[in-house]
């Protein structure tokens, strides 16, 4: 269990993008679709971007956790990883070319 605020956060915030990310994929399998747009399907839309925007509190609480207050806590490490890898494929959408 982490030891620091920003440790408790930054696990918070990674169980608050599971639900979302599990919410996203129950609203896909219940034959939720796009459009032209990305805001056509505003559930689909709002609800991607509160997944996302969690995930990337989860890495940002995370690395200031390990950093400045020194968590060492796993589940810190962990919810760090995961919100790195939605940065990274935030940051990769955000520079292809379509």
């Amino acid at each position: 269990m982490p030891k620091t605020n920003l440790g408790r956060w930054s696990a918070g915030t990674l169980i608050a993008f599971l639900v979302f990310f599990g919410l996203q994929m129950l609203l896909v399998a219940s034959g939720q679709r796009g459009g032209e747009t990305y805001f056509s399907n505003p559930y689909l839309a709002v609800n991607g971007i509160l997944a996302g925007l969690s995930a990337l509190g989860t890495f940002f609480t995370g690395v200031f956790a390990i950093w400045k207050q020194g968590e060492r806590s796993a589940s810190v490490y962990i919810a760090t990883f995961i919100g790195l890898l939605v940065l990274v494929f935030v940051v990769g959408e955000l520079l292809s070319r379509r």
